[in-house]
């Protein structure tokens, strides 16, 4: 290789490698950014949530005799079904309450049969050749 050209070559080994310490000290200072700004972010919802629970507990205590205890409920959701579903849901899980009986029992009636009918046979010895 000529030297011209060698050098030429160092030349920009040396520049890519100064760009490339810039473009790294930049990523690392953009990674400290957003490691700060998602910590700041996480004390804000810690302290908010810190805040609507102390609400919440002061209202509650407030609402509540001395002999209650805080625990909200939610109500339940009506659901909003027409006769003829309500029908076809009511007739489905009757059906699968039958099987789940019907099952049940079959599987009674199973082990008590299998108690006396299903006993091992006995084990044929095994033919060894004489010589073992």
């Amino acid at each position: 290789m000529k030297l011209k050209n060698l050098k030429k070559k160092i030349r920009r080994l040396e520049k890519r490698l100064q760009e490339g310490g810039k473009r790294l000290a930049k990523l690392k200072q953009r990674l400290q950014v957003a490691e700060s700004a998602k910590a700041m972010k996480a004390a804000r919802k810690s302290a908010a949530r810190a805040a609507r629970q102390t609400a919440k507990t002061s209202k509650s205590s407030e609402k509540t005799s001395p002999g209650q205890t805080t625990g909200a409920k939610k109500p339940k959701k009506k659901l909003n079904l027409s006769p003829e579903r309500r029908a076809q849901l009511s007739a489905a899980m009757k059906a699968r309450w039958a099987a789940k009986r019907a099952a049940e029992a079959n599987a009674k009636s199973d082990s008590a049969g299998q108690d006396s009918a299903q006993r091992p046979l006995p084990q044929p010895p095994e033919n060894k050749p004489d010589g073992a």
